[in-house]
């Protein structure tokens, strides 16, 4: 028996557990097995490690960050990143990595035109640092919006946010988790109306399939992009990197 699973806080409608399932269908391993491990807070993890025989785990919010002290090891990307989403567990050593840089790299990059040299990252959690680190890769400058109380140089509150910032910004990500199922009526405060045909809208969110966000975007032109794709391809480096 091997397995394999994902951390978080609430996992009831993730996505992970059904695409490994079939994986392991498709690849005829009978003895692999993937579970949902949902803890109340980060310090149940060393317990968790006890399960037998586990040999990988995807991690999802709110620990990207706060995984990183129990872990053994860090890739270069991971601790470069300073977020981790998939553990590779060898001979009982936990080794970090972050494949969310490069499911959203690889996601996004057919839809990169020249007007996207500057991106407005919505929320400064794990997965915003991820997006980042992918965008700065391609040779994409990056700022951040938050609703924190504090900022950095390169943040901006929400209701900073104006016309001439909308017209800087042609590409917005959001990273924060809302408009996720159920709570499908919350949105990123923005200004909507000030979307245009030349803005691309991601969401790294894919359940719903359109947000809040895309929908609003859409609406004056955008062209949108939910998270299933980039969801997809770092399942799948995680599943090499297991293997």
């Amino acid at each position: 028996m091997t397995n394999f699973g994902l951390i978080g806080k609430s996992l009831s409608h993730s996505f992970s557990r059904s695409y490994f399932e079939k994986k392991f269908i498709e690849n005829e391993l009978k003895d692999h097995f993937y579970k949902n491990f949902e803890l109340e807070t980060i310090d149940q993890f060393s317990d968790l490690l006890k399960t037998q025989n586990l040999k990988g785990l995807n991690v999802t919010n709110p620990y990207k960050e706060s995984i990183i002290p129990f872990l053994d090891e860090l890739s270069i990307e991971a601790k470069e990143i300073g977020a981790v989403n998939c553990i590779n567990i060898v001979n009982g050593k936990t080794i970090g990595y972050n494949t969310d840089a490069y499911g959203f790299g690889q996601s996004i990059k057919p839809f990169l035109d020249t007007t996207h040299d500057r991106a407005l990252i919505l929320g400064t959690g794990g997965a915003s640092k991820a997006v980042a680190y992918a965008l700065k890769k391609i040779g994409v400058e990056v700022f951040f919006a938050t609703s924190s109380t504090k900022k950095n140089t390169n943040t901006f509150f929400y209701n900073e946010i104006n016309e001439g910032m909308m017209n800087a910004f042609k590409l917005i990500i959001n990273t924060t988790p809302l408009g996720l199922f159920p709570n499908i009526n919350e949105a990123p405060a923005l200004p909507y109306h000030l979307f245009t045909d030349k803005h691309l809208a991601y969401d790294l969110i894919y359940n719903p399939e359109q947000t809040l966000f895309l929908k609003q975007a859409k609406e004056k032109g955008a062209v949108t992009i939910n998270g299933l794709s980039m969801l997809h391809l770092q399942a799948q480096k995680s599943w090499e990197i297991w293997n």
